[in-house]
């Protein structure tokens, strides 16, 4: 069973010194949020299974994509570090956002004063679709159904 602390287990990898593989630019236009549409993918350092693993994310961590070689993007995740993905974990058809910070919490309405879900408060890379937005909220929903509403300044949205 999922639950909020997983995000926690994540681990960041540690800041990479060596240069990446050389990789074609995205064409003019094409730029567009990525999302991890499986439950678990693995980033990896190179266009390839055969790379090292940098980081295991979770449904809905959204990405940002600077370069493709074949299968593989080379995407930028919401700390600037850059990692490759297969093709077949992301998608494009909706939009995900990540807690930027050390922990937001996840309130019932668009308001400061709203009462906190049962999931309040989620820790730094908890990931969520985003569902909606009203002024300065994003109304958002975890993979398996928890919804609320965060402050947009706590996320990376994509």
């Amino acid at each position: 069973m999922f639950t909020a602390s997983l995000h926690a287990i994540c681990s960041r990898p540690w800041r990479r010194t060596a240069t990446l593989m050389a990789t074609t630019a995205l064409a003019a236009g094409t730029a567009q949020a990525l999302c991890i549409q499986a439950s678990e993918a693995k980033l990896r350092r190179g266009p390839g299974a055969h790379f090292p693993v940098t980081w295991e994310v979770f449904k809905f961590m959204p990405l940002q994509p600077v370069g493709k070689k074949g299968a593989w993007l080379r995407v930028r995740d919401l700390d600037g570090d850059t990692h490759w993905v297969h093709r077949q974990f992301i998608s494009t058809r909706f939009r995900c956002a990540v807690v930027k910070f050390a922990t937001a919490r996840v309130r019932s309405a668009p308001r400061r004063d709203a009462p906190q879900t049962a999931i309040s408060p989620v820790k730094r890379y908890y990931a969520f679709r985003v569902v909606g937005q009203r002024r300065d909220w994003v109304a958002v929903r975890d993979e398996v159904g928890n919804s609320g509403w965060i402050a947009h300044q706590l996320l990376w949205v994509r």
